[in-house]
């Protein structure tokens, strides 16, 4: 077969169109040159001898820092009810979200989003942006997120980095053969065709450089996601075969977000953190190395020797041995062998070093200030904070975009459930005895008509995590509780407080809510009580009055008769 005379796909010649534009811009040199110099391969292609090739890596730093104190952070995604114009089902709306909650609450556990959330953001601040694609588990009725790189995601708009705006987008597979050849077989492909589906070597575009070292017969699949009439269509096809035909998914959202680490204006991809260290990081290497040659070469004594005074001028570089000489008394040994001694290196060298490694670090904002190195034992609590917090600036634009790549993964999960779900949800719901504290789980049914219906908005709910937060937290509780705020007569002013505090604020916001709800539930359940108490008290009352009212007439009624009767 002529591979020349074949074809290609439709698909596939959009493909190569969104190929030729990233080779245009070095995408694919950029990303393997990014991971190398984070992961410290910094000094590839590299022919040299007599000396390693050191290297002072500030980049890892730089990327581990920033990445942490984005991650410092627990993220929950939180669903609220906006059915504002049909007030009957409104507060069927709100019960629904809450039990949403729960059930987003659990996969995030489930798919282990904490891990996930710090990939996106290590991968982004290495290599610009980290796509996450979304597929629905039919089985469980639960989203999987899976994250990919920015070299298999194709976008018809390069720039606009919307990705609910793009026109269509192209994700990109190497899969082994035979897989090809199932999802074929699955999807109705005649058999005629397999002979189309062939391994081939088109891995130069992987992002990494193991990724280019293929063990088994591999194949490129390529997605395509587009929206039609309101809805995402896909299809699936190889360079020479149409895999899977024309699909409408009845989502109104392309299963798919990313997290960009910076915007850049008028590209769909951002800018990430290491690129623009790179310059840095080679000089500051190569001053490290020209320090070490010259140390190397001046700063060791050397030997001089008349080689042709001596009879074993291999002895010479060997501790403990015998130099024997050639017609040469010991006292004039000095005449054969010489030593210069060694000369100083300028300072300055080491100086431009440091200062450029200092000056790199503050520039990208996480030198020694913005890292906020403070001694926790002289410090007090608030003081800790006010450095974290303040450190936590050069990356607020980073959390921003974390938190709407959040918001914007959790809208697809609610499109999934709304669109797939037809039997409906069955959420397990944790009830609680506001009395005992019991704790039960029962099953709840989310009907599909009523998930069709809802209609919410998603909000990130930000909860601090560190360990200082962590202290500042107890410490304000601790100092709530000795000042009376969880005393009922005190719940209006803790509700007014509760209620003015920001949603990322220190103090745990939601649990607060929480305990308000569970004062109130132990209020509602003692005046329930009482009430009860008063009833019964009332009809006490009532039942010894008429037992009086019959003794008092037992004894009026036996004067009457003692007043009858003869003396």
């Amino acid at each position: 077969m002529d591979t020349k005379e074949l074809q290609e796909t439709n698909i596939w010649t959009l493909y190569e169109k969104g190929r030729n534009y990233n080779r245009m811009l070095n995408v694919y040199s950029d990303t393997d040159k990014n991971y190398r110099m984070y992961n410290g391969d910094q000094w590839a292609g590299l022919k040299i001898s007599g000396i390693e090739p050191v290297q002072l890596n500030i980049i890892k730093p730089i990327v581990k820092y920033k990445v942490g104190i984005i991650n410092s952070n627990n993220y929950l995604p939180v669903f609220n009810a906006e059915n504002f114009d049909n007030k009957e089902f409104k507060e069927v709306a709100e019960k629904t979200c809450e039990l949403l909650n729960k059930l987003s609450a659990k996969v995030w556990e489930n798919d282990n989003m904490d891990y996930k959330c710090r990939a996106m953001s290590k991968h982004s601040a290495i290599n610009d942006e980290c796509p996450i694609y979304v597929y629905y588990d039919q089985e469980n009725n639960v989203p999987v997120n899976e994250i990919l790189s920015k070299n298999d995601v194709y976008y018809g708009n390069e720039n606009d980095s919307d990705i609910q705006n793009q026109p269509y987008i192209l994700v990109k597979q190497r899969k082994p053969v035979i897989n090809i050849l199932d999802i074929a077989k699955r999807n109705g492909v005649s058999k005629d065709k397999f002979e189309y589906i062939k391994g081939d070597s088109d891995y130069f575009e992987e992002a990494g450089e193991n990724s280019k070292q293929e063990k088994d017969n591999m194949c490129t699949l390529v997605t395509m996601f587009y929206k039609e009439n309101g809805t995402i269509h896909y299809s699936q096809a190889t360079r020479y075969c149409d895999i899977k035909e024309d699909t409408d998914t009845g989502l109104s959202l392309y299963p798919l977000e990313h997290m960009i680490w910076e915007e850049k204006e008028g590209y769909s991809r951002g800018e990430g953190e290491v690129r623009y260290l790179i310059p840095n990081q080679l000089e500051i290497n190569k001053t490290e190395m020209r320090r070490l040659i010259s140390a190397k070469n001046t700063a060791y004594p050397q030997k001089i020797v008349d080689i042709s005074k001596v009879q074993n001028p291999n002895a010479i570089d060997k501790i403990g041995s015998t130099i024997k000489l050639n017609g040469m008394t010991v006292d004039d040994v000095k005449k054969v062998v010489g030593v210069i001694n060694p000369s100083q290196m300028s300072s300055d060298v080491e100086k431009v070093m440091n200062e450029l490694i200092s000056t790199t670090r503050e520039l990208a904002g996480a030198g020694d200030i913005a890292t906020g190195d403070v001694n926790p034992e002289t410090a007090s609590g608030r003081a800790i904070l006010a450095i974290q917090q303040a450190s936590q600036m050069p990356v607020t634009e980073q959390t921003i975009s974390l938190k709407t790549c959040l918001e914007g993964l959790a809208r697809i999960w609610l499109d999934m459930w709304k669109t797939y779900a037809t039997d409906g949800l069955t959420i397990e719901y944790e009830k609680t005895d506001e009395v005992t504290g019991d704790v039960t789980t029962e099953p709840v049914q989310i009907p599909y008509s009523i998930l069709q219906e809802l209609q919410a908005k998603v909000k990130i709910d930000i909860t601090p995590k560190s360990p200082y937060d962590k202290y500042a937290q107890e410490l304000s509780l601790e100092n709530m509780l000795k000042a009376g705020y969880f005393n009922p007569q005190k719940l209006s002013e803790l509700e007014v407080y509760t209620e003015i505090l920001d949603d990322d604020s220190s103090m745990p916001k939601a649990k607060l809510q929480e305990a308000i709800k569970r004062i109130k539930a132990i209020q509602e359940k003692i005046s329930q009580i009482q009430s009860q108490a008063e009833q019964l008290q009332a009809r006490a009352n009532q039942f010894l009055g008429t037992q009086s009212d019959i003794v008092g007439m037992g004894q009026y009624g036996n004067q009457m008769i003692n007043q009858m009767m003869p003396s």
